[in-house]
């Protein structure tokens, strides 16, 4: 048989179980038709590369990224980042900022609610330091803004309207009137992407390029993208973008899209969409079938559901959904043959997902085949961690996150909560399907490297060998026996996310008749140093047997 490719005298990785190693592969037509030892290769014909024992394996899946709501960041008027000690320091330096930069239509800052000491900011104090323009403060994490009153007034945000999802998505009041702080996405994303509705098919394509060209640099072949909560007009014009890129074979990377909802009132039209966004966007690398639902906020400001409350604020938090309601759209999604994928950071938000899959599989015996995805899972309560294998509920975490200030964390949870973050292993031992991710909501690269998250995975800590950005450093968590070993950061990247996203018969795996998505590497990963391993990166990436990088 004449192959396109043929390669012997390699290290090759195959995240296949059923033959773990091989030294030589083929492809022909996009496809590894064989997979193997060098002796196989005498049945094919065509030009042979000796790699000379270099590294490969399969092509990367990164299975909770935001590719549509970075795009929109991209072109947000530019936010300025600071620091404080107090509420009164972050109004005077807000204060002298806009002074010096008199004349704009909104002025944007970041700030970590940490920095403002427990007290809180109102819009009466931004209105008196900002009357005259729009004014508006991101909270680092993304989940929260504060906002003056002529935010509030363009966006129609009254005293009398309601909470998006109450509880969890607020616009928060003191007795009866807004504050002019919104908590979580539902609320506040369409804020914070103001006029993103306005960017031209070119200004997409071009944030979308820088995407693509990291991605096929970095050697991740695969995403689910995890949608925009509350805005998901933008969320289909970013789609279409990537469509048309597809239609013209610009889109090197295969997308696995979703349609976003918050609350259960939104279940029904939610369902509806996105049975329209499935058949819509259905192109060679971009599908939609699941839905995502934000199901918890997060631990830094105290929106992620727990089990038992916050040591520092008597809360538990809430969840978007109760696990009848969300059995109930389990039962319809199923029988539309789509998925379900879940924002679960808190114990209580998992322990809800987990319920509710145990009642629609009581409901649906065999009938009942989609797949479920917890997200995050920073906190778990120990009753709840065998039941993720039990009742087959896929477990993605974001590995980079697990290195932290154990102190902040202990501070929030106790001490005892705080050792027990991100039990990866614990699941992973147990027979949960475990798969990786970046999760993050800009195009800062730096954190969406794979071989970041793999390094963080096995060492859980943040040092200066490792290739990352300085904010990120601190004290490993008292977790050492949830260090995961290379092998299982491999194929949490590779076949696991392939069987997340149900492509595992074409993808995920160097396995004869699947796509010929592979990496090359100078080293050999499986025995490189875990400190510093965030530096590595392939030197060929291979996309459907065509090199892209």
């Amino acid at each position: 048989m004449k192959a396109d490719k043929i390669i012997k005298n390699a290290k090759i990785f195959t995240a296949d179980k059923n033959q773990p190693k091989a030294t030589a592969l083929v492809v022909k037509d996009g496809k590894f038709v064989y997979v193997g030892d060098e002796a196989g290769l005498s049945a094919y014909e065509g030009e042979v590369t000796d790699l000379g024992g270099k590294f490969i394996m399969p092509g990367i899946f990164d299975n909770h990224v935001h590719v549509t709501l970075p795009v929109g960041f991209a072109y947000a008027e530019e936010s300025e980042r600071f620091a404080c000690n107090g509420k009164q320091e972050a109004l005077d330096y807000m204060s002298d900022y806009i002074g010096k930069n008199p004349g704009r239509k909104c002025y944007r800052f970041i700030l970590e609610k940490k920095c403002l000491n427990g007290e809180t900011l109102t819009k009466e104090d931004l209105d008196a330091i900002c009357p005259d323009a729009e004014m508006q403060i991101q909270e680092a994490e993304f989940h929260s803004v504060w906002v003056n009153s002529r935010v509030l007034r363009r966006h129609g945000i009254t005293d009398e309207t309601p909470d998006p999802v109450p509880g969890l998505s607020v616009y928060e009041r003191k007795d009866g009137k807004l504050t002019g702080y919104i908590i979580e996405g539902s609320a506040e994303v369409r804020i914070i992407l103001d006029g993103s509705m306005d960017l031209s098919d070119e200004q997409i394509d071009a944030a979308l390029q820088a995407w693509i060209d990291f991605s096929t640099s970095h050697g991740v072949s695969a995403v689910f993208d995890a949608g925009i909560p509350g805005f998901n007009e933008f969320h289909e014009k970013v789609y279409d973008r990537l469509k048309k890129m597809d239609q013209e074979g610009k889109l090197p990377v295969y997308v696995d899209g979703c349609y976003v909802i918050a609350a259960n009132w939104q279940a029904e039209e939610g369902l509806k969409e996105l049975k329209r966004f499935r058949e819509k966007f259905n192109t060679e690398h971009l599908k939609v079938h699941t839905m995502k639902i934000f199901m918890d906020g997060t631990q830094k400001i105290h929106t992620a559901a727990m089990v038992t409350p916050y040591v520092d604020v008597p809360e538990k938090g809430a969840t978007a959904f109760n696990k009848e309601d969300l059995a109930a759209l389990m039962v319809k999604l199923n029988a539309e043959g789509l998925d379900l994928h879940m924002h679960t950071v808190g114990s209580a938000a998992s322990r809800v997902a987990l319920d509710a899959v145990e009642i629609a599989r009581k409901e649906l015996g065999d009938k009942f085949t989609m797949k479920v995805t917890c997200a995050h899972l920073e906190v778990q309560d120990d009753a709840d961690l065998d039941r993720f294998a039990k009742l087959g509920v896929i477990a993605n975490f974001t590995p980079w996150w697990h290195a932290g200030n154990y102190k902040v964390w202990a501070s929030w949870l106790g001490e005892e909560r705080a050792r027990k973050l991100f039990r990866c292993k614990t699941l992973w031992d147990s027979g949960a399907l475990v798969t990786w991710s970046c999760d993050n909501v800009v195009f800062a690269f730096e954190v969406w490297n794979p071989f970041l998250g793999m390094e963080v995975g096995m060492t859980r800590q943040i040092t200066e060998k490792t290739n990352a950005p300085a904010f990120t450093r601190g004290e490993a968590l008292p977790s050492e026996d949830q260090r995961m070993s290379v092998e299982q950061m491999l194929l949490g990247y590779t076949i696991n996310g392939a069987r997340q996203l149900g492509v595992e018969a074409v993808k995920g795996s160097i396995t004869a008749g699947k796509d010929a998505d592979f990496l090359v590497f100078d080293n050999d990963l499986l025995t490189a140093e875990h400190a510093g391993f965030s530096y590595n990166m392939p030197t060929d990436v291979y996309f459907a047997g065509k090199k892209v990088n």
